[in-house]
């Protein structure tokens, strides 16, 4: 049986902890903090099978190393970033198999928040980093809205069923957002009760599904009437495209204060 489990750092990232078929081994995503990812392994008595790195920022990758010096296990990353300690660099097309959990994982490229940005899919599970976030997306830091769009398009053509672990605790001022911009969304306004109270009690948000961030998540939604017309109202101007749409979107989000 998988478990997906999760340690917090900073803020507001979740680590990710994969468990399967065997029971006292882990694959530890992103890990931006050794620290709680020690301390969770040494209270449960489990031991990591790899790492799985979805782009280089420091809160994803930063605990990698000291990490590897408790223990010698394989560390998967995108190909095109450089990350220090990867030793199994993978990009599209690629199959992470990690036998001792019975698990294997497909690589998509999703890059937009970084350049060169992966996504591990598999078991109906999808680690995404930060592209896409639940009801949102991340930041274009080095790639142009037309590959963020193209990469979230990817991600959303999955099943809808397919359980999305995101690196952030963002969902909240995600849907507060994706309210601003599709007022008439009563599925998000749903979920933004929903999220609340979870957080009220200090509870994750996450996992998300692909079938609810289609119906929730504005930048997965920019062919949508509605949302067209918000960016429209918002940019001041026709938008021709879906892209468009999207960029306008995410300019919008940059500075929302809601």
């Amino acid at each position: 049986m998988v478990a997906v489990l999760h340690a917090r750092a900073f803020q507001d990232n979740y680590i990710w902890l994969i468990r399967g078929a065997t029971p006292a081994k882990v694959a530890v995503v992103d890990p931006g903090d050794a620290k709680p990812v020690l301390a969770y392994l040494r209270v449960t008595g489990f031991t990591p099978a790899a790492i799985l790195c979805t782009h280089h920022h420091a809160d994803h990758v930063g605990g990698v190393e000291a990490i590897l010096d408790r223990y010698t296990i394989p560390v998967y990353g995108p190909a095109n970033e450089r990350i220090p300690r990867v030793t199994q660099p993978v990009r599209e097309g690629d199959r992470v198999t990690l036998a001792e959990l019975g698990l294997h994982f497909d690589v998509f490229d999703i890059p937009g928040h970084t350049a060169g940005h992966i996504a591990y899919y598999g078991g109906g599970m999808l680690f995404c980093g930060d592209t896409l976030f639940s009801a949102g997306c991340g930041r274009l830091f080095e790639g142009t809205p037309e590959q963020m769009h193209d990469s979230l398009s990817k991600l959303a053509a999955l099943p809808d069923d397919t359980q999305v672990y995101c690196g952030h605790e963002y969902t909240v001022a995600n849907l507060r957002f994706a309210l601003a911009a599709d007022s008439d969304n009563n599925d998000a306004r749903a979920y933004l009760a929903q999220a609340e109270k979870q957080r009220a009690a200090d509870q994750p948000t996450l996992p998300s599904s692909i079938g609810r961030e289609r119906r929730v998540n504005p930048f997965l939604r920019a062919d949508q009437p509605a949302l067209r017309a918000a960016a429209e109202r918002f940019s001041g101007r026709r938008l021709e495209s879906p892209v468009a749409v999207f960029a306008a979107l995410r300019r919008w989000k940059d500075g929302f204060q809601g």
